[in-house]
């Protein structure tokens, strides 16, 4: 065993719409600053840092970083699609709980363009094409539409078609999403929602409305983390300690349904390494962040983490098992959904958000009594992270 590892500073800066948002090195260092206001430290006592982004060049993490201090210390550029920031999050809890270092950063932050996403290399293998190719293959008919959402679109219909259950579910997620987002300063969007006009917005892909969509955004994020030692040293009382988190990519099962394009199969499997490894099951779990990009993929989710049986997520909408009063109050930020999808902050942000309520720092948004918290963070093409947290 290594040693444990604790979040000591978070924060982050409101995301905002593309056009409105300053220089991506001004938006990540003030994130950072506000992480090591929150940790009470230095720039000085981080050893690494990460930096986690996807729209940028090369060194982007330096050209943010040294807006904070240059120091000298190994700073990593991470992209691995939406999952980005979480994977930034994962190699600083590596490098501290190895011994390597006793405090690193994980920082994200994205800039990003209106309207769907898309790739800038249009010279070379798209990285994600297999996973279109695969997709055209399971159907054939499959309408034309933006990379991500011809196949989070095309889950969801492969999801009601294969449990019959009824298509204002992915509705009904937007409607939960929104009215957690009314209370949280940090979304974007505040105005709550009903499941009609959820429905009646214009369609997206068959099943799929624009409403059940995340918007792109632009913002930035940030986490410390050390040993308890380092911690302890410092007088830090209020750490968050990361119990397990694991790191999963596709594999060859990933390719023989919809649901597992969209990276079912990859949550499925990093969620039961880290119940196994923190000996804590979905049923312990009060608070949980999920990677909503679309309202089915949250459904979808619910399943591969274990929070419902298979085939169960209608009845845990249905029931409020996913809001507070119910079994886990999932996305209480107001999720991807209404607080914005900066690709590589969303992971750090999410993060931001956990340690907030494990802290008992949420304001109005708080979950009662939260004490163990798990986060999810997909990136097709792939790579997901599963990260559980408890009361340090």
């Amino acid at each position: 065993m290594g040693k444990k590892v604790k979040v000591i500073g978070v924060n982050m800066i409101p995301f905002t719409k593309p056009g409105a948002h300053e220089p991506y090195e001004v938006m990540a260092a003030k994130a950072v600053k506000g992480a090591l206001e929150d940790a009470g430290i230095d720039y000085s006592e981080i050893q690494q840092a990460y930096a986690s982004y996807v729209y940028g060049d090369s060194t982007c993490g330096q050209r943010a970083l040294y807006q904070v201090g240059m120091t000298g210390i190994p700073i990593f550029n991470i992209n691995n699609n939406c999952s980005s920031g979480s994977n930034a999050l994962f190699l600083a809890r590596q490098a501290v709980e190895s011994g390597a270092v006793e405090c690193a950063l994980a920082v994200g932050f994205e800039e990003m363009k209106p309207g769907a996403l898309k790739s800038h290399w249009d010279d070379r293998t798209p990285a994600t094409g297999w996973l279109q190719d695969r997709l055209k293959e399971l159907w054939p008919e499959v309408p034309q539409a933006p990379n991500a959402i011809r196949l989070f679109g095309s889950a969801g219909k492969e999801y009601l078609e294969k449990y019959g259950a009824n298509p204002d579910i992915f509705a009904k997620v937007s409607v939960k999403t929104r009215n957690h987002a009314v209370q949280n300063p940090y979304s974007l969007f505040t105005q709550t929602l009903t499941v009609e006009e959820v429905m009646s917005a214009p369609e997206l892909m068959p099943k799929l409305t624009r409403l059940m969509a995340c918007p792109p955004t632009c913002g930035a994020a940030a986490a410390i983390v050390c040993s308890e030692e380092f911690a302890k040293k410092h007088g830090i009382s209020n750490a968050v300690e990361i119990v397990a988190q694991a790191l999963t990519t596709d594999m060859n099962i990933s390719h023989d349904n919809i649901l597992n394009l969209v990276g079912a199969d990859m949550t499925r499997r990093a969620a039961k390494q880290v119940y196994e490894e923190a000996g804590i099951g979905p049923d312990e779990v009060d608070v949980l962040e999920l990677h909503d990009c679309f309202t089915p993929n949250e459904v979808i989710t619910y399943e591969s983490l274990g929070i419902c049986e298979e085939g169960g997520a209608e009845k845990l909408i249905n029931d409020g098992d996913n809001t507070y009063g119910g079994k886990v109050v999932v996305n209480p930020s107001g999720g991807l959904m209404s607080k914005g999808h900066p690709i590589g902050a969303t992971g750090l942000a999410q993060c931001t958000e956990l340690v907030w309520q494990l802290r008992g720092q949420a304001q109005k948004r708080q979950v009662e009594n939260a004490r163990v918290a798990l986060h999810h963070n997909l990136g097709l093409g792939g790579a997901c992270v599963v990260t559980m947290y408890r009361v340090g």
